[in-house]
């Protein structure tokens, strides 16, 4: 093989490694930048979706067998804060949600750790059959259900 063939194979080479690298940075910075930050708050919006007539209902129900555990949550420490807000006005049926549910995790970790409520809704809720009964009707009654993991924007960066 001459010189210029082996100068040819050398820049190709170096090229590729270039390359490589540039993609497994772009391909880091992608992921660091979609990943949630295990450090900072992790705040996820759960729509709730009611047949007509029916938002009263859900919002009792909810109040009643699924608000105590997330208290519960938050003076264990897993959740820092739960609040729920209701539209005032209505919107079209395809954009219609009666409740928004907005929990505020410790952190991502904590959001996606797969705890297991069991020992705490037993403990809530000695009579699990009524408890089991409710919670079914309440997903009964809806007709949609979504849930939105959200971050802030930082409108002042550039």
């Amino acid at each position: 093989m001459g010189q210029t063939s082996w100068i040819r194979a050398a820049l190709l080479l170096a090229l590729l490694i270039a390359a490589a690298v540039l993609a497994f940075g772009v391909i880091d910075h992608a992921r660091a930048q979609s990943a949630p930050q295990t450090d900072k708050p992790f705040v996820v919006e759960y729509y709730y979706k009611t047949r007509w007539g029916h938002a009263d209902e859900f919002i009792a129900l909810f109040r009643k067998n699924h608000y105590p555990v997330l208290k519960k949550e938050v003076e264990m420490g897993r959740m820092l804060k739960v609040s729920a807000v209701a539209p005032f006005y209505h919107t079209t049926e395809d954009g219609r949600w009666d409740y928004r549910v907005t929990i505020v995790y410790k952190n991502a970790a904590v959001a996606h750790d797969g705890y297991d409520s069991a020992a705490l809704l037993k403990q809530l809720f000695p009579d699990q059959d009524t408890y089991k009964k409710e919670e079914q009707r309440r997903f009964e009654i809806l007709d949609a259900h979504w849930d939105l993991p959200i971050k802030d924007v930082d409108l002042q960066a550039q």
